[in-house]
């Protein structure tokens, strides 16, 4: 991921609420309503639920990561802990062999504080908590107590913004940095793509929820940031007109509160191959117009991809490294 410059001055540089009920919610059924999908799976008991997975907490990579923002792994590597399962499950996942929740292991929420706390010792930047959504209330607690034990380097949550603003409210003064997803502002293309109409109103929600919490960006003097909100979009192929709407909104909205990640490693996975639009890369045309359209709209702050990022050797191994106690 590469910084880009979109005009002059901006420089390129490399108390747990049960499954996020929140007071007052009726929950005759007793189920998870932790995310915006509210299926009302016993995951307590065992069950799974649209997420993939149980209550039990599941990660499948906690390793350090060069691959973010230049403002997020720095030199030293983004400290990330890659989680089983997704609640939103689009269908062109980029990270499909754990997002389904079928690998990864089985931790307690002790040792996932003990991560935490290995990760700051190999020099993270940051703690990079790669879709922990469905876990929120075990992470929150994990969080609390690395910090009673010496956790001090930032907190980034890096999600699809398909999140509860509630959820996000259990957050605030946890997180530091957060990294969400704006994927389509259109409800038909969220529905085709990720099974869920509501996406766009629940992620501008959430996305809101996030800016009030971190509402400028701040960096320390190496240029990571400390405190703030970058916002993602993921380029599809043929979906030039759908990205302009996203980042034509997010610049509206907030301007210089934020920063814009475009990105164009989109990978057609096998899930997908046969699909006539998403069984092909993005073209080095339709990433151009976007960058050209940010630009001409005023976007100062914001990142962009360089070369042939397009390719399955940008996702991570996820073989449970760093998960499990060294023997």
């Amino acid at each position: 991921m590469r910084a880009g410059q979109y005009a002059a001055g901006l420089e390129e540089s490399s108390g747990t609420a049960r499954f996020g009920l929140e007071p007052g919610r009726e929950d005759t059924a007793g189920g998870c309503t932790l995310c915006p999908r509210a299926c009302g799976a016993d995951r307590a008991g065992g069950k799974r639920g649209r997420c993939g997975v149980s209550e039990r907490l599941k990660v499948a990579r906690a390793a350090l990561h060069l691959w973010e923002e230049p403002c997020i792994s720095g030199a030293e590597g983004s400290g990330a802990v890659f989680f089983s399962g997704c609640s939103l499950g689009c269908i062109y996942c980029q990270n499909r062999a754990i997002s389904r929740g079928e690998h990864g292991a089985e931790i307690s929420l002790e040792r996932l504080a003990e991560i935490f706390l290995e990760l700051q010792e190999q020099k993270a930047n940051n703690i990079n908590l790669v879709t922990a959504g469905h876990y929120l209330p075990q992470v929150r607690e994990a969080l609390l107590l690395a910090k009673g034990q010496g956790l001090r380097i930032p907190i980034v949550y890096n999600s699809s913004a398909y999140e509860r603003v509630e959820a996000l409210q259990s957050l605030e003064g946890l997180v530091d940095v957060y990294l969400p997803d704006f994927k389509y502002v259109s409800p038909q293309l969220a529905a085709r793509y990720s099974n869920a109409s509501d996406y766009p109103e629940t992620a501008m929600a959430a996305i809101r929820e996030m800016v009030r919490q971190r509402p400028e960006p701040q960096f320390d003097g190496r240029g990571i940031l400390t405190s703030g909100v970058i916002v993602r979009h993921l380029l599809l192929p043929g979906q030039v007109r759908e990205a302009k709407k996203v980042i034509e909104y997010l610049h509206r909205e907030y301007g210089n509160q934020i920063y814009i990640s475009m990105m164009n490693q989109y990978t057609p996975m096998e899930a997908v191959r046969e699909d006539p639009l998403l069984g092909r890369r993005v073209t080095k045309r339709e990433y151009e117009r976007l960058l050209a359209f940010a630009a001409e709209i005023g976007v100062e702050q914001g990142f962009y991809q360089e070369g042939e990022t397009a390719a399955e050797s940008f996702i991570p191994e996820f073989g449970c490294q760093g998960v499990l106690p060294a023997e």
